[in-house]
């Protein structure tokens, strides 16, 4: 993935990248968007733990394609409050590879269970 910031727009707030531009043949993987339940359907309290399931569930899912979280070129992410955004940005920059996604964080007033704070989508490419 290249990264793309141009200059002549204002720089990213964080660490993502404006755009991503993928090499013709690469494979994609769209990942539905993903909450923060284990498998065995429990739910963490906190917001970072959430994200942080979110991310190990989108893990599980591109590994069944031969691939990993450094191979994410765009992430969705929602959260339920602005207080949850930190949580959310710390879990996305400890799991996302070296060179930032593409990145859109949105603030939504609910998931399917109040219980839920994060959703995260992400598409991956890689040969």
């Amino acid at each position: 993935m290249t990264p793309l910031n141009p200059p002549s727009i204002h720089a990213p707030f964080a660490r993502y990248s404006h755009g991503a531009e993928i090499p013709a043949g690469q494979r994609l993987v769209f990942c539905s968007g993903q909450l923060g339940v284990a498998a065995d359907g429990s739910i963490p309290e906190d917001a970072r733990a959430q994200a942080d399931l979110c991310f190990a569930n989108i893990a599980a899912i591109l590994a069944e394609a031969g691939m990993t979280l450094a191979d994410i070129v765009r992430v969705n992410a929602y959260v339920t409050d602005r207080a949850h955004m930190k949580s959310y940005m710390e879990s996305r920059d400890a799991h996302v590879g070296a060179v930032p996604p593409a990145s859109t964080l949105m603030i939504v007033s609910g998931f399917t269970l109040p219980e839920f704070k994060v959703e995260i989508e992400a598409v991956a490419a890689a040969p």
